[in-house]
């Protein structure tokens, strides 16, 4: 360094306002309660009217980035009688990382070939991580990794079967890794509403969950039965105006409290489950008065196709303006019981009765059963023990 060159010195003014970043990005939500006062963050009677905020969506690291200082403002507000609530958030969901499912090919060391998964236990060789764009349901596609990586444009595949089986692992989601899933191209292949289903399907919203490409085909199936219910084979839209039966509204009414309790529960995944298990039980059922509402159900998670059926059913408005299922217990009130029949305390078989029926009205029909009559031939009964909603027992000798 030459010391004596004489450099040029510029002044700057030293910023002094730290407010915007410090205090500004941890007091927003206040004054989102009263955006428009210029007199001060918010007034007393907007501040008592919405108060703190009902719930926080957030990745785990923003317990030091954002809510330690947060909560650090509000208390300090709260301190000046500036706010009504001395903490922020009432309720917290931090939600997990989505992980990636990485994928390898094996090149043959000290040569220009590739060996697939199960046959690379004969050679010596070195793993290579590989774009998980170009393989589905872990085959290669070669040609694709000949682009992506031109250096082995000219390079050997030895296959199993045809095809290049690549191994895999569930690592962190690193541009590093290859193994960044480009929800584009999930979107122009599947549609937005498969994507966002398998997103909330993939596991419990507050734990770490591995992505994983080749699960959303089942999703996407399901969505397609999801729409043949409301369509015949012509895929034409048709549903009928027929009554529904009793099993079919208590199919419908387990499924509005299932999904609405974890909807609250923020659940989403088991809600999921219950829409699928509900499609498959009405599999045959095209009934308006049972598929309108499914429409209602399924809408928070595949929107697009919610949409696109409530206005086949005829409604100018959006299906974001209906209003949400009501469950009435009635539908799903049991009103019979398959009684365990006994003989000298071992099952033999199962009878259903309503529930209306007393025991001495149950002991006529048991005796009266044909299987009941085969068990008892040549026997003689010393007693008949009936305890509603739980089992007969016949004492024999």
């Amino acid at each position: 360094m030459n010391n004596n060159k004489k450099t040029e010195e510029t002044e700057f003014q030293l910023e002094l306002n730290t407010m915007p970043g410090f205090a500004g990005s941890s007091a927003y939500y206040l004054r989102y309660e009263d955006p428009n006062n210029d007199n001060e963050l918010v007034s007393k009677e907007a501040n008592e009217y919405w108060r703190n905020v009902d719930l926080y969506f957030g990745g785990a690291e923003h317990a030091t980035g954002h809510l330690i200082y947060s909560r650090f403002w509000n208390k300090f507000l709260f301190d000046l009688g500036l706010v009504c609530e001395d903490e922020p958030f009432k309720k917290l969901i931090n939600q997990g990382m989505i992980q990636g499912r990485s994928n390898f090919v094996y090149r043959i060391k000290n040569s220009n070939k590739f060996v697939s998964y199960n046959l690379k236990n004969q050679y010596e060789t070195t793993e290579i991580h590989v774009d998980v764009n170009i393989v589905s349901n872990d085959i290669l596609d070669i040609e694709e990794f000949k682009k992506w990586r031109p250096e082995f444009s000219d390079a050997e595949f030895i296959l199993e079967n045809g095809k290049y089986v690549c191994g895999y692992a569930v690592e962190k989601m690193s541009k590093s890794m290859f193994n960044v899933v480009n929800p584009d191209g999930l979107v122009e292949k599947y549609g937005a509403d498969t994507l966002r289903l398998y997103e909330m399907f993939l596991g419990p919203i507050e734990q770490s969950k591995p992505w994983d490409t080749n699960g959303i085909e089942g999703v996407a199936r399901f969505l397609k039965k999801f729409w043949r219910l409301y369509h015949n084979e012509k895929n034409e839209f048709f549903v009928s105006d027929e009554k529904a039966t009793s099993e079919e509204f208590k199919i419908l009414h387990n499924t509005i409290k299932k999904v609405t309790d974890d909807i609250e529960r923020f659940s989403f995944n088991t809600g999921v489950s219950s829409l699928m298990i509900c499609t498959n039980e009405l599999s045959k059922c095209n009934k308006r008065e049972i598929l309108e509402p499914l429409v209602i159900l399924i809408s928070p998670y595949a929107p697009h196709i919610a949409e696109e059926l409530w206005s086949l059913f005829g409604h100018q408005e959006s299906i974001t303006k209906a209003e949400w299922c009501k469950y009435d217990e009635k539908y799903t009130a049991e009103n019979s019981f398959n009684y365990p029949i006994s003989f000298n305390g071992k099952t033999r078989f199962n009878l259903e009765f309503p529930l209306s029926l007393n025991p001495k009205e149950i002991e006529k029909n048991v005796l009266q059963n044909e299987m009941t009559i085969k068990w008892l031939e040549g026997k003689e009964i010393v007693k008949i023990i009936v305890v509603p909603k739980k089992i007969v027992n016949i004492v024999i000798k």
